[in-house]
């Protein structure tokens, strides 16, 4: 109950509307899906594998390229719910930067009550070798107009990033660790979480749209950065939503394909 009180918080929604035995608003799960892995079992970048530790394999940038939700039940707030969770896969790749490993996560989290499978998730992480700094950073593009029947503009700064990272308990250090983002990952800033991101238009959809969704598939294009400007655009597709994010040069980030009942 303090964990939905608090991502309420995270939102600037009002925690006393999320009471026990109501439903858990589809995206908010996340923090279910905490990683425990030890210290001693981290890897050398903070990750901790959200409950399954990511074998470093000799590449040491880590980022999330894809997820997969499907809502097969409401989630009771305060209930019982058991999770499990593994690697899926792990595919190694050749390409011209260098080698690849494809790791796919798998999550499921199932009602004590019932003995169902309420949300079933699937997350792919790409892992890369050092980033090469002498690759001269990309030239500063003009912003474009972003167009989509609804829009909205967020803009994560340092304490959202930090209280949602302690809500998943995701120590990866490109989400909390300016220094090391940008000196060694060589970033321009802290990195927004993928799974805040899919938070955010999760939650556009439903607070600002008034759709539930029953699954959503994401692809993380780019990366997002901290106070930074995020442009939130959706539009009906079929018996759906497309949903993307664009960055501060209105570049495409994230795109999400979600289904609705």
């Amino acid at each position: 109950m303090a964990a939905v009180r608090r991502i309420a918080a995270l939102l600037d929604l009002d925690p006393d509307n999320y009471r026990a035995g109501g439903p858990l608003p589809r995206g908010w799960h996340f923090f279910m899906l905490a990683g425990d892995t030890r210290r001693s079992a981290l890897r050398s970048d903070g990750f901790p594998g959200l409950g399954v530790p990511v074998p470093d394999l000799g590449l040491p940038r880590l980022v999330l390229g894809s997820r997969s939700v499907s809502y097969l039940d409401e989630i009771p707030i305060g209930c019982s719910v058991q999770r499990t969770s593994a690697v899926a896969r792990i595919e190694h790749k050749a390409t011209k930067s260098g080698p690849l490993a494809v790791v796919t996560l798998v999550h499921e989290l199932t009602l004590t009550s019932t003995g169902q499978p309420a949300v079933v998730e699937s997350q792919t992480y790409l892992l890369m070798p050092p980033r090469d700094k002498s690759i001269a950073a990309s030239q500063i593009m003009i912003p474009k107009p972003v167009a989509a029947a609804h829009m909205k503009t967020v803009v994560p700064d340092a304490i959202m990033l930090f209280q949602y990272a302690a809500l998943g308990f995701n120590s990866h250090r490109i989400h909390i660790d300016r220094p090391y983002a940008v000196e060694v990952e060589g970033y321009p800033d802290l990195v927004v979480n993928g799974g805040l991101v899919t938070l955010l238009l999760t939650e556009f959809l439903r607070c600002e749209i008034g759709s539930i969704p029953s699954s959503l598939r994401v692809r993380h294009v780019a990366p997002l950065y901290c106070n930074r400007p995020v442009t939130l655009a959706a539009d009906s597709a079929g018996d759906g939503w497309t949903l993307r994010a664009f960055d501060h040069q209105h570049c495409l980030a994230v795109d999400m394909e979600v289904s609705v009942p």
